[in-house]
């Protein structure tokens, strides 16, 4: 046991000893690596899968270094390659959604006049939303942002109206011809109903009853993972209300903070620049102005 102990700290002096900061920063890249990978897959079926393959590829890297299983050895050799190989197949969806995300990463936000014009209509979605609760009436209303949704819109029947609470309710009333599938909202334009979302399964394969949902909350769940869209769902069982952006699902909602939330995804963006230094200056006068008179 003496003898194990003095052997490991000789090995471990002796790579302390060989490490430089080209070692380190080696280190810290590939651990940087593995945590994005990690990071991109979480909340997905696909890193049990990961964190499987990783295991059996550690495995076989030691077994295949014992000298005295020459047999074996060549075996994993020969099948490690062929393993490597069906990784991006395996993990084809999470590689594909990596990196729509990573193309997305810095301008997920809406531009100015998107916002500006979102602002003007969310007091009507709330408005709209409100009574769908009350009257369970279910609803899935998505609100475009800068991912363009033309293809899930082609989908539908295109409208392009005025967005009022009174079109929704039309819309979403049971057993009318537009009540089933997505409602798209492009600015301050109902732009078409009817849509065909895409299903997402994060919810379907994980028994849990907060995951276990129905149709328009999964759909909710696909078109946010496909897209940097918000939805708004209605349970039309319960008259719940939700939010959901990004894969990530806010559930119970009462309408004040479906608001607040809504009026934080659509805020407009600041100036940057000279015209937004300008801006904050005269901003700043006039709310000391107004403390001066308060």
């Amino acid at each position: 046991m003496f003898e194990f102990l003095d052997n490991l700290a000789a090995n471990l002096a002796f790579i302390f000893e060989r490490l430089n900061w080209l070692s380190v920063l080696d280190i810290l890249l590939v651990a940087a690596v593995f945590f994005t990978v990690m990071a991109f897959l979480r909340n997905t079926q696909a890193v049990a899968l990961f964190r499987g393959i990783l295991l059996l590829v550690v495995l076989v890297a030691v077994l295949t270094s014992f000298e005295v299983l020459p047999a074996f050895s060549w075996l994993m050799r020969t099948a490690l390659p062929a393993l490597l190989f069906a990784i991006p197949v395996i993990f084809a969806p999470e590689i594909r959604h990596a990196l729509e995300r990573l193309g997305r990463a810095g301008v997920s936000r809406p531009n100015g006049q998107t916002a500006y014009q979102m602002q003007d209509v969310i007091g009507d979605i709330v408005s709209a939303t409100l009574r769908l609760a009350e009257r369970q009436h279910g609803a899935l209303i998505v609100l475009q942002r800068r991912d363009r949704l033309d293809e899930y819109v082609n989908t539908g029947v295109r409208l392009e109206s005025r967005v009022t609470p009174e079109l929704l309710l039309q819309i979403f009333y049971p057993n009318t011809p537009l009540h089933d599938g997505a409602v798209v909202i492009a600015g301050e334009r109902l732009v078409a109903a009817a849509c065909v979302m895409p299903l997402s399964a994060s919810g379907v394969l994980t028994p849990t009853p907060e995951r276990q949902m129905g149709l328009r909350h999964r759909a909710a769940l696909g078109i946010s993972e496909a897209s940097d869209a918000v939805a708004v769902v209605v349970s039309e069982e319960t008259g719940q209300i939700s939010i959901v952006q990004g894969g990530k699902m806010i559930r119970r909602l009462d309408i004040e903070r479906l608001e607040n939330i809504l009026r934080a995804f659509f805020k407009s963006p600041e100036r940057g620049g000279l015209i937004g230094i300008v801006q904050k200056f005269i901003a700043g006068l006039i709310e000391k102005r107004e403390e001066e008179q308060i």
